[in-house]
């Protein structure tokens, strides 16, 4: 019976996701600044945020000048 009862609480924790609340840290840089925002993901597996937040990584040409943002999680 033990052995059981160890079986199905290790297949009860196995099928539970580890989702968490994330937060998504970008800085956006250029010559004249820099500024930095964030933003929360709820209920999400680590590897789902990390993939979200990497979307926010872009560099572009605004009036003649490079912008960079980098996002990480945090």
């Amino acid at each position: 019976m033990k052995k059981v009862l160890l079986v199905a609480a290790v297949a009860a924790f196995a099928m539970t996701s580890c989702k968490k609340e994330y937060t998504c840290e970008c800085t956006t840089s250029s010559s004249t600044g820099s500024t930095s925002s964030s933003v929360k993901f709820d209920k999400m597996k680590k590897k789902d945020a990390e993939k979200k937040c990497d979307e926010g990584d872009a560099t572009f040409s605004f009036f003649g000048e490079t912008v960079t943002s980098e996002c990480k999680i945090k």
